[in-house]
């Protein structure tokens, strides 16, 4: 199944540069494609973020989902130009499926830095009008509990000292899968 996925994602951001549909023939071999799913496609090239575009909720089938993440990465995360056609030789792929996420109450930052499981959980940080998520790989380039909070309070427009106005938090965790 994960060889899949991966395939699915390279092949929907293929067939982008051809105008084409996206063969998916083989999802009747796998029906939890059908099942509704949210998933996070990040491209990387030489180990460098090169786009991510994921569902935090699910809201279609998973077969969908990956093929619109898996071209928005690639096309609409506003961070990178346009992936050219010449690109996606040198570019890995990576899909995160991930869980519902489940609220986490909590009394203060220390409290909230008690129950998160650094390096597992993937977060979602919300407060009034403003909303970030961070998959648990960030973990792996911002290991530390505050760097990761301040990073991800700034990424949803707020201020790096956000967890002080007891913002919503939601956790979630991922399967990934990524190419070599």
């Amino acid at each position: 199944m994960k060889e899949v996925l991966l395939s699915l994602a390279r092949a929907a951001i293929k067939s982008s540069f051809v105008n084409a549909k996206v063969d998916t023939s083989f999802a009747e071999e796998y029906p939890e494609l059908q099942e509704q799913g949210a998933s996070f496609v990040t491209l990387t090239q030489d180990g460098q973020l090169r786009g991510c575009i994921g569902s935090i909720i699910a809201h279609r089938p998973l077969l969908d989902d990956i093929i619109h993440n898996a071209r928005s990465a690639a096309f609409k995360d506003p961070r990178f130009m346009p992936l050219r056609e010449d690109e996606l030789e040198m570019t890995k792929i990576e899909v995160s499926l991930l869980t519902p996420p489940q609220p986490l109450e909590y009394d203060d930052s220390t409290d909230l830095k008690s129950k998160i499981n650094i390096g597992i959980d993937g977060v979602i940080l919300k407060h009034n009008d403003y909303q970030a998520t961070f998959l648990p790989q960030v973990w792996e380039e911002l290991g530390e509990f505050e760097l990761f909070f301040s990073h991800l309070c700034q990424k949803s427009g707020m201020a790096q000292g956000c967890l002080a106005l007891h913002p919503e938090i939601y956790t979630y965790q991922v399967e990934k899968v990524k190419e070599n």
